[in-house]
């Protein structure tokens, strides 16, 4: 009888981790890489359909991914030693959900093999976004479509 092995993201923490694994608990949904203001008065981060100028609007893929932080100095590389300040990222995301001890839902690519299954269900903005260059950054506020937490 065979027996059973967990999937790596619920058996090691992620600090143990390998680079492929990391990388892999990436769903592809494209929004850690949207543009977020947060509330002077209270600290909510809010989300606003505002892409970063790398973002790949309909794949929600990063468009130079191994050189990002050469054209953008200020995108955040996330790493296992920041897992207690993953609450900015929405709460579907892998690496949030890990963090937290939380399992992958069923439309994440690691679960159901398909890496389209995060758009079909609706947790990417793909279609529904726009560039940081063809919106003026005072204008961002006009583009808010939901509160991290």
């Amino acid at each position: 009888m065979a027996v059973k092995v967990e999937p790596f993201w619920k058996r090691k923490t992620l600090a143990e981790l390998d680079h492929q694994e990391w990388e892999s608990l990436c769903d592809g949904c494209g929004l850690c890489c949207l543009q977020k203001l947060e509330d002077e008065d209270d600290g909510s981060v809010y989300y606003t359909r505002i892409a970063c100028k790398l973002l790949d609007l309909e794949t929600c893929r990063c468009s130079d991914y191994p050189n990002r932080r050469t054209f953008v100095s200020d995108c955040i590389q996330l790493t296992p030693g920041q897992a207690s300040e993953f609450r900015w990222l929405p709460p579907t995301c892998g690496y949030r959900l890990v963090a937290e001890g939380l399992d992958l839902p069923p439309w994440h690519p690691l679960v159901c093999g398909d890496p389209q299954a995060v758009h079909r269900a609706g947790i990417s903005q793909s279609g529904n976004m726009l560039s940081e260059t063809s919106v003026s950054e005072d204008d961002w506020e006009d583009y808010l479509i939901f509160r991290a937490g």
